[in-house]
This record gives C-alpha cells, structure tokens and sequence, in this order.
C-alpha cells in the first residue's frame, strides 16, 4: 500500500501525497493530475509502473492545491505559476535525490512546464524524462470542444463569467447529486467513443473533492499559459506525448506542437479516445510511460547522487 503524507507549503496549504519505494531510489516517477481532478486517476498507471518498474524506481502521486485531500488556498494562489512552484517543494520533500521523471495529465501537464519555466536550474538539476497525457502548452488555442467557433465563443464567454463566480466561493465544493445528475455532460466532455461506468463514477467523486475556488480560480491562468518557448529548451530528455482523436478540451494540435518542439518525443494519437486517455487507453499510458522510464534507466548514472539546485 502506498505511504500517505502531507507535504505542508510556505503559505500554509497542505497537500495531500501518496508514495511508495525507497527515497534513495535510482528513479522517481512524479504523476500530476487534471484540473479538478485527483491522483485517484493515476492508479491504473501507479499499479502498472510499480509492477514493472521494481525497486529501482520510486512513486509519487500528490493531490493540487485545493483539489482531492489536499487543503483549500488563497484565490490569489490559484494560478499555473502557484503550481510549478508546488511542484518543486512536493520535489524537495519526496524525492530530495536522484533523477526524476515527470508525468503530467492537462493541468498536471502545464503545471511541469510551469516548474521548467519558474525553476530552470533545479528542473535542470533533476529532471530525466517527461510524459504529456492530453495536455498542452499553447493555453485554449487549440480548444473549440468539437463544435463550430462561434458556439465555441459563446461556451467560452459562458465559461469565463462562471468561472469567476465560482472562483468566490471559496472551500465549498460541487455537490455530489448535481454531478451525477451532469453525468451525461461530463461523460460527453471528458470522454471519447466508449467509457466505463466505474471510470465516470471516479471523475464524478473526484470533481465533488475540488473546492469551487479551484475550479473556478485557475480558468484563467490556464487559458493565458503559453510555453513551447520554455518546452524548446528541453529537447535533449527523452519524452512522450498522447493524445485522444476525440478529445474536446486538448485536441491533437495541442500534443503535435508539443512534439514539434521536443524532437525526442514519441507521439501517440489514441483513435476514439478522449480527454482521460490514462482511463480510456491504459494500455497505451503505460506502454509510453514505461518506454520513458526505461530510456532514463538505460543511461547511466551520473557520478554521485544529483542535489537539487536552491528553486529560483
């Protein structure tokens, strides 16, 4: 069973944490979950990489600020920027040795580009190998949810001012019978041609876990976030990028502009799939997410253990 903890942040926020594996393991596999999800949506993968991975390799799953188990923050956190340097104090707490690869679905994508960006040195430092599930780095330009521009427009107009609204409530949290009644909308937003009920049962539970503030506070700094510039620099480490052929919020644009700046990335389009390709297409998660760790395994060690840099 995985060892839970609380990684407490300088403003006070507690972030809920799950690991399992030595911390003086050759290899730590951070995995960074969605917007208004939680790292329940990781267990297919923690279950498949600590199978294969054996004790070389340490796991790392952690709930977003305000998100999951993890405590509520102030409105003026709820940003990309917030994010990344979270990322680099769950880092220094974890795994304070030895490489690091990092995992990370839509928001938990941006939110590795965030730390690159924020902490070059200490990402630098420690970083080995990365994986981008349904992500992006170019904000919503991609984003139309499949439907005509116009519509598009209005959703988004519709999505800005809720956003707001809900960005002002503070703690509070959607209530579990509203969403299994917006079940069929979030099925259709989130999910390709075919979906387990159990998947839809554990996106419900976890939306109803994400305070209002959450869902509503980081609409913004996620649809201003544009970081191919910051990804350009890291085309050395060996990467992954996939992406669903029906996925509404990060369509394939989203995952080829994120190869086209990482020439060492394997891109994989998942034909059906949707937006929660670690649900929808396990198999195909797992593959890329081992053929990264193995890639990182298979080069040799740098001589002593890395030290993490002082974050910037």
């Amino acid at each position: 069973m995985p060892e839970q903890s609380e990684v407490r942040l300088d403003d006070g926020v507690r972030l809920h944490v799950e690991t399992s594996g030595a911390v003086d393991a050759e290899v730590t596999v951070i995995l960074l979950h969605g917007w208004t999800l939680d790292a329940r949506s990781w267990h297919r993968q923690l279950a498949a990489l600590g199978e294969a991975a054996g004790a070389a390799v340490r796991l790392v799953a952690y709930d977003a600020r305000g998100h999951g188990r993890s405590s509520c923050m102030p409105l003026r956190t709820a940003t990309l920027a917030q994010l990344g340097d979270d990322l680099a104090a769950v880092i220094e707490a974890t795994a304070p040795t030895g490489r690091i690869v990092l995992v990370g679905h839509s928001l938990g994508g941006m939110t590795i580009m965030e730390y690159a960006h924020r902490h070059p040195e200490h990402f630098a430092a420690r970083t080995a190998g990365l994986a981008f599930v349904s992500t992006t780095a170019e904000g919503h330009t991609h984003t139309v949810y499949g439907l005509s521009s116009r519509i598009t427009r209005l959703i988004r107009l519709a999505e800005t001012t809720g956003a707001g609204v809900l960005a002002r409530c503070g703690s509070w949290r959607p209530p579990l019978a509203l969403l299994r009644a917006l079940r069929p909308s979030i099925r259709w937003l989130l999910f390709g041609e075919t979906c387990d009920p159990a998947d839809i049962r554990l996106v419900t539970s976890s939306v109803a876990r994400a305070t209002l503030r959450s869902i509503g506070g980081f609409r913004a700094s996620i649809g201003a976030q544009h970081r191919l510039d910051t990804l350009a620099q890291l085309a050395h480490l060996p990467a992954a990028a996939l992406v669903g052929d029906r996925d509404r919020l990060t369509p394939p644009p989203c995952a080829e502009s994120i190869a086209a700046v990482l020439p060492n990335t394997e891109l994989t389009v998942c034909p059906g799939a949707g937006h929660m390709l670690m649900m929808e297409r396990p198999d195909e998660v797992n593959s890329a997410l081992l053929g990264v760790l193995r890639q990182v395994l298979d080069r040799p060690r740098p001589a002593g253990r890395l030290t993490p840099a002082s974050p910037a």
